[in-house]
């Protein structure tokens, strides 16, 4: 019993190790990635501008554009993984992300009728009469965007809620809706003329330049908030992979607990779309790479999965603002081009059960 005992905890102390490891690469990362860009500012300009000592231009590139840009990175990555992570857990379905739900296809609907519909009048029937968006800024896209992805959130709860939120129900579900949502895009860009088309096509890419202080304030809030919700539920998680019988002799509700995962990381989602678009692979591949390195505990897999998909999307930023010859390319694209290889790795791994 003694060896057991010694063993279990030996592995928690493993664990525990490579979560404040990885921590510690994510600060060196979030650094790193003040110190990369298209301006080409030397180290010791970066430096300077760090302490409000250098050029004005300079001051401005470093706190008014790469600090939100990193915050944005580091905020949005931890949230798109483990609304990844809660998704899979709660649907029982490894492919599950958090686009499963639609919210993503939501969003970029949202954009498009701002964007195409009212911004300007691009549509081709003419100039809205009251031109209410004329001109439309970030945030009056990102908010019309965030309440059509909580529209799509509680129409799939609330349709769910009549099969008692069974997994396969909430996945066909979400599939149908975000199709629908997709229709309904194809239809509004199909009226577009060129320049609304354009706008609504560059908006849909994951761009980091589009967080301010202010974004990533409320994005930090929400993605708090959902982190301490699952972190206290985390043994809840773990009785919900032996089972929903097992889950509801342990005194859990499973069908609440579903209903709170599935809405917060939905929220979570809505949140981070809707201000900077759709990164991809963010929530499939960090949750499966921790899952792979961790095991199934969530009371470690969740600050695991957190801390790693800011890792990813620091990393994808820095070489997007280094790549794009003095252009900065979508994000999205780069999370995918890393993402895509490591989760192939992982299905077609021959080691892939080992954990420490």
């Amino acid at each position: 019993m003694s060896n057991i005992t010694n063993d279990y905890k030996k592995k928690n102390r493993k664990k525990i190790v490579f979560i404040v490891t990885l921590g510690i690469v994510t600060i060196f990362l979030f650094i790193a990635c003040l110190f990369f860009g298209s301006s080409n500012m030397s180290f010791t300009e970066c430096l300077k501008a760090l302490a409000f000592k250098s050029t004005k231009a300079n001051n401005t590139i470093m706190w008014k554009i790469r600090m939100p840009r990193a915050l944005a990175a580091l905020i949005c990555g931890a949230g798109l993984s483990i609304s990844g992570l809660i998704m899979q857990t709660t649907l029982n379905n490894p492919m599950a992300s958090p686009s499963t739900l639609g919210v993503s296809n939501a969003a970029v609907f949202g954009a498009n009728l701002c964007l195409i519909a009212f911004s300007g009048g691009f549509i081709k029937t003419g100039n809205n009469a009251l031109n209410l968006f004329k001109n439309a800024t970030g945030v009056e896209i990102s908010i019309i965007a965030f309440i059509f992805s909580a529209i799509s959130i509680l129409l799939i709860l609330g349709l769910c809620k009549f099969k008692g939120f069974n997994p396969n129900s909430v996945v066909l579900a979400g599939i149908a809706i975000g199709t629908i949502w997709q229709a309904f895009t194809t239809i509004l860009q199909y009226y577009a003329t060129d320049i609304g088309l354009s706008a609504a096509v560059v908006w849909s890419f994951g761009d980091l330049s589009r967080a301010s202080y202010k974004t990533d304030i409320i994005m930090a809030s929400v993605v708090v908030i959902g982190l301490i919700y699952f972190i206290f539920s985390s043994w809840k998680y773990n009785a919900l992979l032996s089972g929903d019988n097992v889950c509801k002799s342990l005194g859990v509700n499973v069908e609440l607990l579903r209903f709170m995962s599935l809405l917060i990381s939905s929220l979570i989602t809505a949140v981070c779309v809707s201000y900077l678009g759709i990164i991809g692979f963010v929530g499939i591949i960090c949750p499966h790479i921790m899952k792979r390195i961790i095991g199934s505990d969530h009371r470690y897999l969740i600050p695991a999965s957190f801390i790693s998909g800011s890792t990813l999307l620091l990393l994808s930023d820095t070489l997007a603002r280094t790549i794009g010859n003095g252009a900065s390319l979508p994000v999205g694209a780069i999370t995918s081009i890393i993402g895509a290889p490591f989760f192939l790795y992982i299905i077609f791994s021959r080691k892939g059960n080992s954990k420490c």
